[in-house]
């Protein structure tokens, strides 16, 4: 394969792997990554044709690669393979294996990584489970009817010894020395490269004593070798637990096969659902990377999720070298999940596939146009951590009125942070029957800006619809703030796109106001807007941020927030609210606590 480029096998699959697949591919041309992509074959289909879900022609390109990069497969129990195979097919004794074991057999692939993270700013963990790949209850001992010898073995156990082996069925949880081994080493390796103070072997030692004592030992034999991270043994149980209710506690999780599979998936459903779950399969030599969905036969065309492939796209950059790339596309992802825009149905939105793919390439793109861009991006993203509530008292801290009462959210849960970029209309001073197009400033509006349309107040007419918002989601504007009424309410609702304003009428703006300047100082409700100032909304309302304040206004609101979860903190833990306020300064709460002592 070539030489100067990264070679990648792409492996599109069934199902909704094919669609988040072709979604997700642009983004190595908007990151700039120096890529061959390889396409081949895998999945159901090419069992039903020929045999096997993994050609012979695929393992030939997957073992000269750099990396492979799965979509999803479909894979269904034996009768039905045999049932769905080729008539010529039938009668040749073919035995289906799924290609994912395949892949990770074969390649000696014995770490799975899924790292999850919080995608919401009032949340934060960032945990990994690292899952034993090659053994365990997965190992493929598993029978019915029992083999003679096996059948012999289990009748010495006096709770079995009358049951025949027709009416048994057994799965041995296959560990070895070797095994056992380098999973714990990866995972201690792993918790020490990314700083995660805290190893967990997730097992069952109050059931299946013997076995996980051999497990212990060799974990704790490990854990020696890094007395600086924590490192502890729990019930498996207890962990599904303690992930759901407490994500922030874990560091790595590693585990056998089995467990660890159950655990991905509560681990996915903490971080938002299978959606939003990368996976990464890792040996000495090969690799292979895979969103944790599968293929969703029933999912209806366009539907899917894409995030998870982009995040996986990140979990291989990161392995191969691309550290800020993979960053890229976990903040872009981040960014669309907070804004709530370009959402799939799975986390209540109306996007498509391509739609929410478009979006993280659209944040993709623009967290790439240089430093200073980077820099009041990385601003506004960290913005959205706070509240209004925590914003608003920062700006009241420095002396500045920056809230726009009186004008609401047309869709609640949603959240809005750009530059504003403001259009001043007036009424006609005489009536006219010209059509003037004064909605066509929008084609001059930059990505990621916010409209601050100042309407002098009035709802008995509208500067805003359906046409400006769809023309809006096309230019990548991030959301609309209307001094005045706006028209087409239900469809704006269902586009999810951010607008805030007085009131709604059906009355059009046509022949009675006309846009009489754009990108100068307007004036609403005694709060002066420069085109550039930052506004904040959310489900509180409107907020001015002077630019020249970002800076001030971010540390503020953080020590704000951080003294608030003391007090409540504080009272949980028995204070009375008044000592709580008294001890962490609820009076200037916009102080470091060293300021306040």
């Amino acid at each position: 394969m070539t030489s100067d480029k990264l070679d990648i096998v792409v492996l599109p699959g069934d199902g909704i792997g094919m669609e988040v697949t072709k979604a997700a591919l642009p983004v190595f041309e908007v990151l700039k990554i120096p890529v061959k992509l390889h396409f081949a074959d895998i999945g159901w289909s090419f069992w039903q044709e020929e045999g096997t879900a993994l050609p012979e022609r695929t393992w030939q390109l997957i073992q000269k690669a750099d990396a492979v990069l799965l979509g999803a497969v479909t894979s269904k129990p034996q009768r039905e393979a045999q049932q769905e195979l080729a008539k010529q097919l039938q009668k040749k004794n073919l035995q289906y294996v799924s290609p994912i074991l395949q892949l990770r057999q074969k390649l000696d692939l014995y770490a799975n990584l899924r790292p999850c993270f919080s995608l919401q700013e009032d949340k934060s963990f960032h945990f990994c489970i690292v899952r034993e790949n090659t053994e365990g209850l997965y190992a493929g001992l598993d029978y019915y009817p029992l083999p003679e010898e096996l059948h012999r073995f289990i009748l010495k156990e006096k709770a079995w010894k009358d049951i025949a082996k027709n009416e048994l069925s057994c799965s041995l949880r296959l560990q070895t020395y070797e095994g056992l081994s380098r999973i714990f080493q990866f995972a201690f390796r792993y918790a020490d490269k990314h700083h995660m103070p805290r190893v967990t072997l997730a097992d069952k030692p109050n059931v299946l004593r013997y076995s996980s004592v051999f497990a212990r030992e060799l974990f704790e034999t490990e854990a020696h070798q890094y007395p600086h991270i924590k490192a502890d043994i729990l019930n498996v149980d207890a962990v599904a637990l303690w992930l759901v209710r407490r994500p922030e506690e874990f560091g790595v999780i590693v585990a056998e096969n089995m467990f660890a599979d159950i655990l991905s998936d509560v681990g996915a459903a903490v971080m938002g659902g299978l959606g939003f779950a990368p996976s990464a399969n890792l040996g000495e030599k090969y690799c292979y990377f895979e969103p944790v969905h599968g293929s969703a036969p029933r999912l209806k065309t366009n539907q899917a999720n894409p995030a998870a492939m982009f995040l996986t796209i990140g979990l291989m950059l990161e392995h191969l070298g691309f550290s800020e790339e993979a960053e890229r596309i976990k903040t872009s992802v981040k960014m669309v999940v907070k804004e709530r825009r370009f959402l799939t149905y799975d986390q209540g939105g109306h996007a498509s596939t391509q739609d929410m793919a478009e979006a993280i390439m659209d944040k993709c793109r623009y967290s790439h146009q240089g430093n200073q861009e980077m820099g009041q991006c990385e601003k506004w993203r960290q913005l959205l951590a706070f509240s209004s509530t925590e914003i608003s008292d920062a700006l009241d801290s420095c002396g500045v009125e920056g809230a726009l009462s009186g004008i609401k959210p047309l869709t609640g849960n949603t959240k809005l942070v750009g530059p504003a970029y403001t259009i001043k209309y007036a009424p006609y001073k005489k009536n006219t029957q010209t059509f003037k197009g004064a909605a066509n400033y929008i084609d001059e509006v930059p990505a990621h800006s916010v409209i601050v349309i100042d309407n002098e107040g009035r709802e008995d007419c509208t500067v805003w619809g359906d046409i400006l918002t769809q023309t809006a989601l096309q230019r990548g504007i991030s959301g609309t703030v209307v001094h005045g009424a706006i028209r087409d309410v239900e469809l704006i609702r269902q586009y999810r796109y951010p607008v805030y304003c007085k009131n709604y009428t059906m009355r059009s703006g046509k022949n009675r106001v006309h846009k009489s300047a754009a990108q100068v100082p307007v004036v609403i409700n005694n709060v002066k807007i420069h085109p550039g100032d930052i506004i904040f909304a959310d489900d509180n309302g409107v907020l001015v941020i002077p630019v020249q304040l970002i800076d001030e206004i971010i540390d503020k609101a953080k020590n704000i927030q951080q003294t608030e979860q003391k007090i409540v903190e504080a009272v949980k833990a028995g204070s009375s609210l008044k000592q709580a306020r008294k001890e962490y300064g609820y009076d200037k709460p916009w102080l470091s606590q060293g300021k306040k002592e």
